[in-house]
């Protein structure tokens, strides 16, 4: 998504500088053309060189500098992005960009740029919490192409403990990739099950599967990103209390993606104490009874507006084990994969699937990342 995007990068002079070389190297990983801009203060806490070697750029810190490849940088930089991120904003550069004051690089070019901007501000708690701080950053929050972020709680670089900390990277990096993703499923209410359920056998075992949870994830996010509203209900959990959960948040959903790897059985009881090994027998039988089956419980309670998406991991008989579990669930969409696919099912960061729908429509693809499943699946659901 980020390939061949131009990203500007505005920072200034605080602390969590520090973090903006990883955000660059993993928006050029990503496939960005990324671009610099500094404060001068921003300097004292990141190299020009760390920044120029990075991104492949000149960094722009100074107005009059004779190494801009342009006299009016400031104007041709926004005209050159796609999008700006001023990270980290300090509570200088909030009032300066608030109140319009433009006096050096990095703040002439964001007066420039009118394409959707980023801003990620970081300083200490108490100019956080000042009233001029709160008062830029709720207008600036107002502003139609400005998306403003809110500081992060934990240890800061004075010493104490607060809400100030400029949000991660792969934070930053996230709103970056949902500024570029249309808001299709705005309004929208998905519920998202995910990784593997566990049934506990005593207080220290239980049983499970390999399930990791990386593809429910990875819908998740991408729902995240097409604006919807998004309820994960991640494993770690008894399939009974997956269950209820569900059927709870199903309730005023539009759409259920069962995405979670559930345990068809559990322990007809779970012993109060570590089971033992007895010297006079080298088995153990466990009594089993059925889980909840979460797909057919809310495919009897699904509505006519609502979507219900299952998934099926099969072994044998794919495409025949896959419809039949369709019909019997009142699915709309069935998603299969196979463990005969190399690269595919539990574990991994790709996934290669089939797409089988009520109408006996169905969609072939090849091996790809989850991520790029993920949108696929969510291409194919109607919620219109």
């Amino acid at each position: 998504m980020l390939e061949g995007k131009h990203i500007l990068i505005g920072i200034s002079g605080g602390i969590a500088a520090y973090k903006i070389p990883e955000l660059i190297r993993l928006l050029v990983k990503a496939g960005a053309d990324v671009r610099v801009t500094t404060t001068a203060n921003a300097l004292q806490f990141v190299t020009e060189t760390t920044l120029r070697t990075l991104s492949g750029h000149t960094v722009y810190s100074d107005v009059f500098a004779s190494v801009n490849a342009h006299a009016t940088e400031h104007i041709s930089l926004p005209s050159w992005a796609d999008l700006m991120l001023v990270a980290p904003a300090t509570a200088n550069v909030l009032g300066k960009m608030a109140n319009g004051i433009a006096d050096d690089a990095l703040t002439t070019t964001f007066a420039a740029m009118r394409k959707p901007v980023i801003i990620a501000p970081a300083m200490n708690d108490n100019m956080y919490n000042s009233p001029a701080t709160q008062q830029c950053m709720r207008q600036l929050g107002t502003w139609d192409n400005v998306t403003m972020l809110d500081c992060a709680e934990g240890p800061l670089a004075c010493g104490t403990s607060g809400k100030g900390r400029m949000q991660e990277p792969e934070y930053l990096l996230e709103q970056i990739y949902a500024a570029f993703t249309p808001k299709t499923l705005s309004g929208k209410k998905i519920v998202i099950t995910a990784g593997p359920t566990i049934e506990k056998l005593d207080p220290v075992r239980y049983l499970s599967n390999f399930s990791t949870g990386k593809m429910g994830r990875a819908i998740a996010q991408e729902c995240t990103r097409r604006g919807a509203q998004v309820t994960l209900i991640m494993g770690n959990m008894s399939a009974r209390e997956m269950c209820d959960k569900a059927v709870a948040a199903f309730a005023d959903a539009d759409c259920a993606i069962l995405a979670a790897a559930v345990a068809d059985f559990r322990p007809e009881s779970e012993a109060g104490c570590k089971i033992k090994k007895h010297d006079d027998s080298n088995q153990l039988t466990l009594q089993l009874v059925e889980n909840p089956d979460i797909a057919a419980t809310l495919g009897k309670i699904k509505k006519p507006a609502q979507q219900l998406i299952g998934f099926a991991l099969e072994t044998d008989h794919e495409i025949e084990n896959a419809r039949h579990k369709m019909g019997k669930k009142n699915l709309d969409m069935i998603v299969l994969n196979s463990l005969q696919d190399p690269g595919a099912g539990f574990g991994y960061d790709t996934n290669k699937v089939t797409l089988l729908f009520n109408d006996g429509t169905q969609k072939n693809y090849p091996l790809l990342s989850k991520e790029a499943v993920a949108g696929i699946i969510l291409d194919n659901i109607n919620l219109s």
